[in-house]
């Protein structure tokens, strides 16, 4: 741990008994959810380009193996929380296409009764804590699952990510001195996709090794991982997993990855700040994907014709979950002063009074 050197040959991953473990089953089911979460957000762009969907669109489309192989490894106590480029996370912890797709197009059948949008999807039946439009916002909020976890005497972990252009916001070192002070289980996973916007990694943020090590600032482990492999993302988030179930103590792993489209579908530059030959290497070199499924092949376990009807099966599903968000009632206008405080929604003696937060 703390070397920050990422391994190429996953070998020694493939090797480790967590994923020793895995069925041949479990291995193909990963799979499935990156090709559904890819053929989700080709749907989504598609019909945000058709106007069927208003605010932002960020789409997490080459990353989805960190989603994937990191939320895999989580028990009943386990918890996750994310930034804005939520889609793939949600669709990993179980959501369904349907309520994320509804959400979308802003939607009453949506998770978030169509009030939230791609930012806000929400699960909390599924330990899923959103989907926030605020840069780090939710770096503290994750810190405080994880000290409900504790207060409470849970053996259990938050994962919280976040983008390599939210390590520089103020709340995020907070977080993070607070967690190391007070021992508490919060995984901080950052998804090193080498671009804050359209600003590059090198002109954003200083650092000699890599962003995982200002770890060493607050007292705390940390990780690079080889976000293409994984393998690798599994067996080095277990032993981060395991260290904060056993000991409460946090720790940050950096996620090297990759965006292909731009920071939003609404940004007009991404093909400007970023060579097409760079954007064209990492989907024909890089995709998790296609290793992933080439993965499988080399192990015996999967053939080409199984692939395609694993992918075929996504896109259908994708294309199911649009025809139902587009056929879904728009929330009534009386919604609109609803899920506002939950004091009001229950009716209870504060709600009212209109007297929230504060004693007569």
């Amino acid at each position: 741990m703390g070397n920050g050197t990422a391994v190429a040959d996953s070998t020694a991953y493939a090797d480790a008994p967590v994923n020793q473990a895995l069925t041949p089953e479990q291995k193909v089911e990963f799979l499935r959810e990156m090709y559904r979460i890819r053929r989700f957000e080709q749907v989504a762009a598609k019909s945000y380009n058709q106007g069927k969907m208003g605010g932002f669109l960020h789409l997490y489309t080459g990353q989805e193996s960190v989603a994937v192989g990191t939320i895999s490894l989580l028990a009943e106590n386990d918890h996750v929380i994310t930034a804005y480029r939520d889609h793939g996370h949600a669709l990993a912890v179980g959501m369904s296409m349907e309520e994320c797709m509804a959400e979308l197009f802003g939607k009453a059948t949506g998770c978030s009764k169509g009030k939230g949008g791609s930012m806000h999807f929400f699960a909390p039946d599924k330990n899923y804590w959103g989907g926030h439009g605020i840069v780090g916002g939710q770096t503290p909020l994750g810190l405080g699952i994880a000290f409900a976890l504790k207060y409470q005497g849970i053996k259990g972990c938050c994962l919280c990510y976040l983008g390599d252009g939210a390590v520089n916001q103020g709340p995020f070192h907070e977080a993070l001195n607070l967690a190391s002070l007070w021992s508490l289980p919060v995984i901080y996973v950052i998804e090193n996709n080498q671009y804050s916007m359209g600003t590059s990694l090198e002109r954003s943020s200083a650092f000699s090794k890599c962003l995982a090590a200002r770890a060493e600032g607050y007292a705390m482990e940390w990780d690079v991982i080889n976000g293409e492999d994984l393998y690798e993302i599994r067996a080095k988030t277990q032993i981060a997993i395991e260290r904060a179930h056993n000991t409460g103590r946090p720790a940050i792993l950096e996620v090297d990855t990759y965006r292909y489209y731009g920071h939003s579908v609404a940004d007009a530059n991404a093909k400007k700040y970023r060579a097409p030959e760079e954007i064209e290497r990492y989907q024909t070199l890089h995709d998790p994907l296609r290793l992933w499924k080439n993965r499988l092949i080399q192990e015996g376990i999967l053939d080409e014709a199984t692939a395609d009807q694993i992918d075929h099966q996504a896109r259908e599903e994708a294309d199911a979950a649009a025809r139902f968000a587009d056929e879904s009632p728009f929330p009534s206008e009386k919604e609109i002063f609803s899920d506002i405080y939950w004091e009001v929604d229950n009716n209870t003696e504060s709600g009212r009074r209109g007297r929230h937060f504060f004693n007569d």
